[in-house]
């Protein structure tokens, strides 16, 4: 099936979004996909903050995103907005990184204030970078994640149900966008 970029902009080791991710992950891999994760964390602090294009984390970050059919995006809300080491990320991503890519967005926060987050501050970006398709993103409150001691993740019921929904639909969107490309 199709590579999937999953992309964790949360700058703590210890996020509930970052979780999250990989937590979806594991339901586009049963789909068949190929998921390769990328924590925005791990890219060494100096390359972001720098702008330091050729740095060899930005440059293997560049070729995930070049290599991906679809990219997942997930960030916590902070400031009404995306975390600033995903958008320290896409600064150095060339401009048409999403070029000819499906692309899901989400978004977690402690209150529902910031659910518009995604529409008026991460999806203007996405599609600014060439995103052939960006899917209906989805956002979760922080209080329907539950990690649990051992590490594992619980969704509340709703929440669980709406992300299975936005991310099947990811999924089916992946397997249309090389039929909507050969046709244009």
């Amino acid at each position: 099936m199709a590579t999937v970029l999953s992309v964790s902009g949360s700058p703590s080791v210890s996020s509930r979004t970052h979780r999250l991710l990989r937590h979806l992950d594991q339901r586009l891999t049963a789909q068949g996909h190929e998921v390769i994760p990328l924590d925005v964390r791990t890219v060494p602090a100096e390359a972001l903050l720098g702008a330091d294009f050729r740095h060899p984390a930005i440059v293997e970050a560049t070729e995930l995103f070049a290599r991906a059919d679809g990219v997942v995006v997930g960030t916590p809300v902070y400031k009404a907005s995306y975390s600033g080491v995903l958008k320290a990320l896409l600064d150095l991503l060339p401009q048409y990184a999403l070029a000819g890519k499906t692309v899901l967005p989400l978004a977690t926060g402690g209150s529902v204030a910031h659910v518009l987050a995604i529409d008026y501050a991460l999806r203007p970006v996405l599609n600014s970078m060439g995103a052939a398709h960006i899917v209906q993103g989805w956002f979760t409150l922080d209080t329907d994640i539950t990690v649990h001691e051992d590490g594992a993740l619980t969704v509340a019921p709703a929440a669980h149900e709406a992300l299975a929904q936005v991310v099947d639909q990811f999924s089916a969107a992946l397997g249309r966008t090389p039929l909507l490309a050969a046709a244009s």
